[in-house]
């Protein structure tokens, strides 16, 4: 079994995930996930697919992230991860479907618009 790579984006962050038949090792950028991540939820994030699919410490995973802040790429790493494990096994997609853990999260910050505050915001309004 070879090397699976699958993307998975959040808000504005993106990951090149890289899963192998391994020992359960998580590279971030070069760094373990608990030194990447400092809190336990974040590592819960990337751990999740594995979790449900109770393939604990069965593969490496070595994972490329940029843009958006920790929780963003916390969620798209656990995207990636997910897609990789479905095209190792068929059978984990019914696991990880119920969990929304296969579905692009599309919700993003709104574009801030001309002749406004800022995406939504006016100004306010003087009759003179």
């Amino acid at each position: 079994m070879s090397t699976v790579h699958k993307i998975g984006r959040r808000k504005t962050s993106v990951a090149r995930v890289y899963v192998k038949p391994g020992a359960g090792n998580v590279t971030i950028n070069g760094k373990d996930v608990k030194e990447y991540f400092g809190t336990d939820m974040l590592v819960y994030k990337v751990n999740q697919p594995f979790l449900l699919t109770e393939t604990v410490a069965q593969y490496d995973v070595t994972v490329n992230v940029f843009g958006g802040g920790i929780t963003g790429q916390a969620e798209a790493i656990r995207l990636g991860v997910s897609r990789a494990l479905c095209e190792i096994n068929t059978e984990f997609r019914g696991l990880l479907k119920p969990h929304g853990l296969l579905t692009r999260d599309a919700r993003m910050v709104e574009r801030k618009k001309p002749g406004q505050k800022k995406a939504r915001k006016k100004f306010q309004f003087s009759k003179r």
